[in-house]
């Protein structure tokens, strides 16, 4: 398959792994582009001197073009994109921040610099930033989501309406036939993080990626909006977030409950209770865990499978 998104990338697949905190070290990322997709190391959970060793393992673990995902909000970007522009990475997704503070730096050192948003105004500020591609990621998503709650069958038509950058879609996307139903919306590509999540190579904790593979529908909820929309599988910490919610607890309660190590907690070191666990609706759809290799080859299988069978409709 070429179009857009894979010439920009130089990929066979038009399929991104998610760059999740805690989540998509160098095993992952490396294990993606060895398959055809685009793999990105999550620099969000990692310190510069981390990114930085997981950045020259995954450069021996591939000769494949690999990513990095960096929030900008995270307080130590100067020295994460000093290391990418030394490490002479290629590819950069940013999110959370402004993309306008950015982009032009990070062009000016040769990278190709695509933005995360959630709404058709932010879509419009990447244009005008000169952003390479958008991810539009919908309300399905795990991790931080649009307050909005658009989700991506409204959210990616409405971008592709307003804009004419290359288009990825994210947020309960998990098979080659979401990916097609994706397309059929205008996207080019598509971002997976829940999927990824219960691969083989994913950090993420054992007891996380089982929870997971046990979810189903209606186990996570966007909570947060006051501080920053995040979906959680529901157990006893979202439930004391929820009933904070429910009391009227304010912003600064709940920042300085979540900035207990919650997610590295729950996510990387497996407590299924008082932890964090970010992750995607689409986990009620998923039963087995797989190596991000085979992931990537069966969600191609099926978007073959799924496009021959509406050619015949």
């Amino acid at each position: 398959m070429e179009n857009r998104i894979t010439r920009l990338f130089n990929i066979r697949y038009p399929i991104i792994q998610a760059g999740m905190i805690w989540c998509s070290g160098w095993r992952l990322a490396s294990a993606v582009s060895n398959a055809g997709g685009l793999g990105l190391i999550g620099s969000g959970s990692m310190y510069p001197e981390v990114l930085e060793e997981h950045i020259r393992k995954c450069k021996e673990a591939t000769d494949q073009l690999f990513g990095v995902n960096v929030p900008l909000s995270y307080p130590h970007r100067e020295a994460i994109f000093d290391i990418l522009i030394k490490e002479k990475i290629k590819i950069i997704f940013t999110s959370a921040g402004n993309p306008a503070i950015w982009t032009s730096y990070l062009k000016e050192q040769g990278m190709t610099v695509v933005h995360v948003i959630a709404s058709v105004k932010s879509a419009k500020k990447c244009d005008e930033s000169g952003i390479d591609a958008i991810v539009a990621e919908g309300f399905e998503a795990g991790g931080h989501d649009g307050k909005d709650e658009t989700t991506i069958f409204t959210l990616a038509p409405l971008i592709r309406k307003a804009v004419s950058l290359p288009l990825i879609a994210a947020g309960g996307i998990a098979t080659g036939r979401g990916m097609l139903a994706a397309f059929a919306l205008g996207a080019e590509g598509v971002q997976i993080g829940t999927r990824f999540v219960v691969s083989e190579e994913s950090s993420a904790h054992p007891e996380f990626k089982k929870r997971i593979l046990e979810a189903k529908d209606g186990d996570t909820s966007l909570m947060m909006k006051k501080v920053v929309p995040v979906r959680l599988l529901k157990n006893k910490f979202s439930d004391e977030i929820r009933k904070m919610e429910a009391r009227g607890a304010s912003a600064e309660e709940l920042m300085n409950i979540l900035g207990k190590g919650r997610a590295m907690r729950g996510m990387f070191e497996g407590d299924m209770e008082e932890g964090e666990l970010e992750i995607g609706q689409v986990s009620a759809l998923l039963d087995e865990l797989m190596p991000a290799g085979a992931i990537v080859e069966e969600i191609m299988r099926e978007f073959s499978e799924a496009k021959q069978e509406l050619t015949k409709l």
